[in-house]
């Protein structure tokens, strides 16, 4: 779970802990019923966060392996870059899709 999700869960339990134990003292429309609402409500947040913590998981080798391939990719670039414009004059480099820049 992210931070926040874990500290505004925790709060959450502590207050709905507070309530149903001084319900009977109560408290401007406070009923258990808004009490299993909110209950309900960080039960949700729980799951979605829980949820986007396995995402994330499944989500983190592929970045890796993305950023992996990015490299590759703009090594190769730089590399065939390079022979072009140390082989063709620059009148050439467009035609390979390079910048008229030197």
């Amino acid at each position: 779970m992210s931070k926040t999700a874990d500290v505004l869960i925790e709060k959450n339990g502590n207050l709905i802990k507070g309530l149903r134990k001084y319900l009977s003292e109560g408290g401007q429309g406070i009923t258990p019923q808004k009490i299993e609402s909110l209950e309900e409500i960080v039960e949700a947040l729980r799951v979605s966060s829980d949820e986007c913590d396995n995402l994330r998981a499944q989500l983190a080798p592929k970045i890796k392996h993305t950023n992996e391939l990015m490299a590759k990719v703009r090594e190769a670039y730089s590399a065939y870059k390079l022979v072009i414009r140390n082989t063709f004059p620059q009148e050439k480099w467009a035609e390979y899709g390079l910048a008229d820049k030197r």
